[in-house]
């Protein structure tokens, strides 16, 4: 979860101010909402390599399944492309030229990309080591600037309007909690390589209650550290609103090197992600509904091919919505890939609540009732996402179907 969303969110929500805080805490009830229903989805159905997909499949059938596996690949590349754009920007704090030379930043974003897809076509375990390791580092600006900004913060320092964003009150919070809810995607993806995982029904649900709620906290606290520290107009330019803030706290030098751990976390998320972007396809295919190609594997167990496949595609989306700015591009491109990641979340929603009614417990009532408010906070999203960006991923899971139709003919 932690990866660049919480290192840029904080520009991208500058103009709502201090509502922006009410939205961290809608979208963090969404998060554990959630977390409970994926960490039960892995105690009921253990053995579903492939999470959201797997747990349509068992519930809904072929094409529903189908779907929520196209539209969460969709959702890993869109997401791919917006972490590296917030790499870029927070190497824009060592070297300047890239928040001035687009054509720089995206290759320099390329290059990123493509490394971290060859260290993807390695064993599971390099990747898994790669990620411990960033995970372990990317912690420590978020808890720096979290904890000892709140020294820094008195009745003196400078305090947001409520929303300034010219909106309604409901309309802006929508979009708050859209953004930021973007922070939270991966809270489903320990459900995924499940096969890949020792003691699975347990491990899972641990990993993602946990998980989640460490992210809570050190979401909330740091954004509301940095938004009292740092006026909204400074704050909405900002390219590295973590760096700015550690400036303001221990001097330039701090801010290199709260950059570095940003670096370190958002290079952590694209690797993740990359594994991901090759794990949900290959199960797909694997059930014979993705093209056999992106089942195929090199001599390491790694999904080369769909990984490669679907690097392609990050770059491309990074190179065309650069021309917007750092923190524009950011912005649509996690709007998209919250969107995408919306149906497997609804579909998941629907099958965990099929399956609690297949149960003997007397606790059916509660978990409905977890199914329902889960349900209803992911349709939430999808309209706070606004028009365009519905339209944009309405046409790229339509672009699926001729697929399936394909590979079930064959």
């Amino acid at each position: 979860m932690i990866g660049s969303g919480i290192f840029v969110i904080p520009a991208s929500l500058a103009i709502y101010g201090s509502l922006s805080l009410l939205g961290w805490l809608f979208s963090s009830l969404g998060a554990v909402l959630l977390a409970i229903v994926f960490g039960n989805l892995s105690k009921l159905v253990p053995a579903a390599n492939g999470g959201p997909y797997a747990y349509t499949k068992v519930s809904f059938g072929a094409f529903p399944a189908f779907l929520v596996a196209w539209s969460y690949w969709i959702s890993v590349w869109t997401a791919n492309a917006a972490i590296t754009v917030a790499l870029v920007g927070y190497l824009g704090v060592f070297f300047p030229v890239l928040d001035s030379n687009p054509v720089l930043a995206v290759v320099t974003g390329l290059a990123f990309i493509w490394f971290f897809t060859w260290v993807n076509t390695q064993s599971i375990k390099t990747v898994g080591f790669v990620q411990l390791a960033t995970t372990l580092l990317k912690m420590i600006p978020i808890i720096c600037v979290g904890f000892f900004g709140l020294f820094y913060i008195s009745e003196a320092t400078y305090f947001p309007e409520f929303n300034p964003s010219g909106t309604s009150d409901f309309s802006a919070l929508t979009a708050v909690v859209t953004l930021t809810f973007f922070a939270f995607l991966g809270l489903e993806s320990a459900t995924i390589p499940s096969d890949s995982v020792e003691d699975a029904q347990k491990t899972i649900k641990k990993a993602t209650f946990i998980g989640t709620f460490i992210a809570i906290l050190l979401y909330v606290v740091s954004s509301y550290v940095i938004m009292r520290m740092i006026p909204t107009e400074t704050l909405m330019h900002s390219n590295a609103p973590f760096a700015d803030a550690a400036a303001l706290l221990w001097g330039d030098s701090a801010r290199y090197l709260v950059a570095i751990g940003a670096i370190v976390s958002t290079m952590g998320a694209l690797n993740g992600w990359l594994l991901i972007q090759g794990q949900m396809p290959m199960a797909a295919a694997q059930d014979q509904l993705f093209p056999k190609i992106f089942k195929k594997t090199n001599s390491k167990g790694a999904p080369a091919i769909g990984i490669f496949l679907s690097s392609l595609l990050v770059s491309v989306l990074m190179i065309l919505n650069y021309s917007k700015g750092m923190v524009a591009a950011f912005t649509f491109m996690i709007m998209l890939s919250t969107l995408a990641t919306i149906l497997p979340y609804l579909l998941s929603t629907g099958s965990f609540a099929l399956l609690v009614r297949k149960e003997n417990k007397k606790n059916k009532i509660l978990k409905y009732t977890i199914a329902l408010l889960a349900f209803c906070f992911s349709i939430w999203i999808v309209i706070g996402c606004g028009l365009e960006v519905t339209l944009w991923g309405a046409a790229l899971l339509l672009a699926g179907v001729p697929f399936y139709f394909l590979v079930q003919k064959k």
